[in-house]
């Protein structure tokens, strides 16, 4: 080999050594932020399903409903607003947190408002002349922000789990020790009378 084809050989080395280190530089930097978006997701769901529980709560209070129904709505939404998101790591209100398995307290307040709110019971509330009418308002509103919230936070954890699938993110550890987020189900459907 001559001179000149070493000055090449290395010349085109250090070049994909240096796209390489900037591919895995922005690989690393896009997974961060998946990662972010993930967490913020989390908050915003979590934000979403206190104040369906606060909405739920209220109405279950204003008298509207019968006995049976408000003790349901009562227990129901007075569980899940004593649930909590776990947050592992104290200095960062967002690094680590995780839903924490509370799926099944919310499936249970979901279930008790399709018990309460039938049908006829929300014609009769929206009939009236008091303030229940825009609590009944609240609940739909908020439940129905808790499904865009988990369907956001769902999307955001697939495309979390297919960047880290790739084998340059598993091969050179580009998540570090990040936790692979999980997919959040729960029961959120809404009361068919609600629905419209």
């Amino acid at each position: 080999m001559t001179r000149y084809d070493i000055g090449t050989v290395v010349s085109v080395a250090l070049g994909l050594a240096v796209l390489l280190g900037w591919y895995l530089s922005y690989s690393a930097a896009r997974l961060d932020r998946l990662h972010a978006k993930v967490e913020g997701a989390i908050s915003a769901l979590d934000a979403q399903l206190v104040r369906r529980a606060e909405a739920s709560l209220e109405l279950a209070t204003t008298g509207a409903l019968d006995p049976a129904s408000t003790l349901l709505l009562a227990d129901a939404a007075g569980a899940a607003a004593e649930r909590h998101t776990e947050h592992p790591i104290s200095d960062d209100l967002l690094d680590g947190q995780h839903f924490a398995g509370n799926e099944s307290v919310e499936s249970d307040l979901t279930w008790a408002l399709r018990a309460a709110l039938t049908d006829a019971v929300v014609a009769d509330l929206k009939a009236r002349d008091d303030d229940t009418h825009e609590v009944l308002r609240r609940v739909q509103a908020s439940a129905l922000r808790v499904q865009l919230a988990r369907r956001f936070l769902n999307d955001a954890v697939t495309e979390v789990r297919r960047v880290r699938a790739k084998p340059v993110v598993r091969v050179f550890r580009l998540a570090g020790r990040a936790t692979l987020p999980t997919l959040v189900v729960f029961d959120d459907e809404l009361p068919p009378a609600l629905r419209s």
